[in-house]
């Protein structure tokens, strides 16, 4: 579960307790062509909150040149170590050494969090997302947040190297504000969960802006997902909900890659049709961006 009190985050923007508000966030963006022209679409259509790019991906780069196109459109880095896909890989930024942990034998990112996780050299991982953030500045993109791919980054081994690559810049790091129990729901033992949770005591102490709160849109299903969309809408609790999902255009290369592609044009199709709006309406959530937290974030001490 979460701690208790009001998310002061959401205090900083002007919400109040009980609001239930959610940042509608694009996961992937610059995997893929489909990625990016998806990403567009929502943005375009003003129901998309905000989005993290792939630093790595070969597409990448359009997505920079999407920021450029949309500047009103908020972006994070997805900081990424693996590369899941059987047939279309990515490799690190910063290095070729496989040395590092980061690579598996064919010169690619592991294809697993847990070969990540057990592989990964903890010094090479740091100056690997270092380097993905500094891309993406570099490439002109205002990044806003962090976040962590598949969630390999976001482990305790990774986790100190994530906040040093977004708070020092003035980036937001998403990540939950949950307790020791909540953290052993995600799967961590006693000792970790209670690192984690003094970690986000911490964070939450020196104005770091957290969320409450994490849902995803599935992948494993295409069709309809308006109706799943208001259910999970509907059933939130108060406080700053990260909702995630995945858009894609329905294109060859989509689905080449992906054996998940029908859940990603599920997504994208939802969250473009003209019933969304009377969805979201009906929900009574709120909405908010990473670009608004990062205006509440205070200097680290």
């Amino acid at each position: 579960m979460t701690t208790a009190s009001f998310n002061p985050a959401l205090a900083a923007l002007g919400f109040s307790p009980g609001d239930r508000v959610v940042i509608f966030h694009a996961d992937d963006l610059g995997m893929c062509e489909a990625t990016v022209s998806g990403c567009a679409d929502l943005f375009r259509a003003g129901t998309l909150g905000s989005a993290s790019v792939m630093t790595p991906c070969a597409w990448a780069p359009a997505a920079a040149d999407l920021a450029r196109d949309l500047p009103d459109a908020d972006l994070g880095v997805h900081l990424t170590l693996n590369s899941e896909w059987r047939a279309y890989r990515w490799a690190p930024v910063s290095t070729r050494d496989p040395g590092s942990g980061l690579i598996d034998p064919q010169g690619f990112m592991h294809a697993s969090v847990e070969a990540v996780q057990a592989q990964a050299d903890p010094a090479a991982a740091r100056t690997e997302l270092d380097a993905q953030v500094s891309r993406a500045l570099d490439w002109g993109i205002e990044v806003s947040h962090v976040d962590a791919h598949m969630g390999a980054a976001a482990h305790p081994k990774f986790l100190q190297a994530c906040l040093d690559a977004a708070l020092p810049r003035g980036i937001v790091p998403m990540l939950p504000r949950l307790d020791e129990a909540g953290w052993r729901s995600h799967g961590l033992g006693e000792a970790e969960a209670a690192q984690m949770a003094a970690l986000t005591r911490t964070l939450a102490a020196r104005g770091v802006p957290l969320v409450d709160h994490l849902v995803m849109l599935p992948l494993h299903v295409g069709g309809d997902h308006l109706p799943l969309i208001e259910e999970i809408l509907t059933g939130l609790p108060a406080g700053l909900t990260h909702f995630i999902l995945h858009p894609a255009r329905d294109t060859p290369e989509l689905r080449a890659i992906c054996g998940d592609w029908a859940g990603r044009v599920a997504n994208h199709a939802a969250f473009l049709s003209p019933d969304f709006p009377a969805v979201l309406a009906r929900s009574g959530v709120k909405t908010t961006t990473y670009r608004a937290l990062q205006r509440t974030l205070r200097e680290p001490a």
